[in-house]
């Protein structure tokens, strides 16, 4: 999870990473080429993890329309690359997004079938050094806690077996954490990102995947969730941020996978639903996240998941989904764009392959449809 477009940004730094690279094109001439997941600064990350950076950049995707191959070495390498960088700017300009850059180099890790690339020791003293006092986490060390920080730290940590590691060494336990979460919820059901009250039904799914990965989830009044996403419906079938708002391919999958996880998705309409997430399918084969928009290979995963949880996937053509996004790979540096022709970067990497898993490419991992985790993990921790 634990990024979303914004309409999600699930977490939707999509919309906040595709500004930041925006500014390479700009006469202010600032390279926005690397999302760094480990901070240098913190002075309990020893070693390899201390100055690990998961490079966006300066690779771009120029894969042939004819390459129908995964260069599967190519992307774990340039997701283990290190690089400080710590002199350039981008290095700062992207500390708000250092947690989550975790989740999605890890995550694409696994599902490119090498799963102990990174090192877990120094993952595990990463994630902690991120948690507050109040039991949540935020995106870099000494920052406020947040739900889609705390999300991706739940989701590291269930990753590499390590949540009992939050009662040995974390502030307070999972229940710490669980009540961090359970205090965002409002009383429409509703729930908060932090303490300042902006409220997105990417908060929503967050809290419900956070906590039934704890085990957690009678902490929150999960009727009253369902019924704030049922308000967030629209007359197309699809879903926004919040009542009105209009219909997001990214706010589709957080309303969708809470559904899931609640056991309701008895409530949707599948059929009109489905209808609209198909027509996201453009000429070039990618999707889009709503009408008269670019494709962007971030929504293979963002459209493909929700088909997926309403049993729709076959609506879509498969083949030329793949093919885009393979058009998307850089063959000679390893990484994916969101589309041919740009740069690189690790977000896009990740949902990229989380992508492609869903459509049973060969070679991949399987992909839990409702946490965008591994499907071993999941079952692993959902066990019981």
């Amino acid at each position: 999870m634990s990024c979303i477009p914004r309409s999600t940004g699930f977490t939707a730094f999509s919309d906040r990473f595709h500004k930041l690279s925006d500014l390479q094109s700009t006469n202010l001439h600032i390279s926005i080429q690397s999302v760094v997941i480990f901070s240098s600064a913190t002075s309990i990350i020893p070693g390899y993890l201390q100055d690990m950076a998961l490079v966006s950049g300066p690779g771009r995707a120029m894969a042939s329309p004819a390459d129908s191959e995964l260069h599967t070495l190519k992307h774990v390498a340039y997701i283990k690359k290190l690089d400080t960088r710590k002199d350039e700017l981008e290095y700062w300009l992207t500390e708000h997004l250092r947690l989550n850059g975790v989740y999605w180099g890890l995550t694409a890790l696994h599902i490119l079938g090498h799963p102990n690339t990174l090192p877990r020791d120094q993952t595990i003293d990463f994630v902690l050094s991120c948690q507050n006092d109040n039991g949540g986490f935020g995106a870099a060390p000494g920052h406020d806690a947040h739900m889609l920080y705390t999300v991706s730290a739940i989701q590291i940590l269930v990753t590499i077996d390590a949540v009992d590691e939050l009662e040995k060494r974390g502030r307070g336990g999972k229940q710490k954490v669980g009540s961090f979460i359970a205090n965002l919820q409002n009383a429409d059901g509703s729930f908060m990102g932090d303490q300042w009250g902006e409220t997105d039904t990417r908060f929503l799914y967050g809290a419900l995947n956070a906590l039934s990965l704890l085990r957690l989830l009678d902490l929150v009044d999960v009727p009253k969730a369902v019924s704030h996403i049922q308000s967030c419906e629209n007359l197309d079938g699809a879903y926004g941020i919040r009542p009105g708002a209009e219909s997001h391919a990214g706010q589709v999958f957080t309303c969708i996978g809470a559904l899931a996880i609640a056991g309701r998705l008895d409530l949707v309409n599948k059929d009109r639903l489905g209808a609209w997430l198909s027509e996201r399918q453009i000429e070039s084969g990618g999707f889009n996240g709503r009408p008269e928009k670019l494709a962007d290979a971030c929504y293979s995963w963002w459209v493909g998941s929700s088909l997926a949880m309403i049993d729709r996937l076959h609506w879509i053509d498969g083949e030329k989904l793949a093919a885009f996004v393979l058009q998307c790979q850089d063959p000679d540096a390893g990484g994916f764009a969101d589309r041919p022709g740009n740069m690189v970067d690790v977000y896009h990497t990740h949902f990229s392959l989380a992508g492609l898993s869903l459509l049973k490419f060969n070679g991949l991992e399987e992909i839990d449809a409702v946490y965008c985790m591994p499907k071993s993990i999941t079952a692993r921790c959902l066990a019981g």
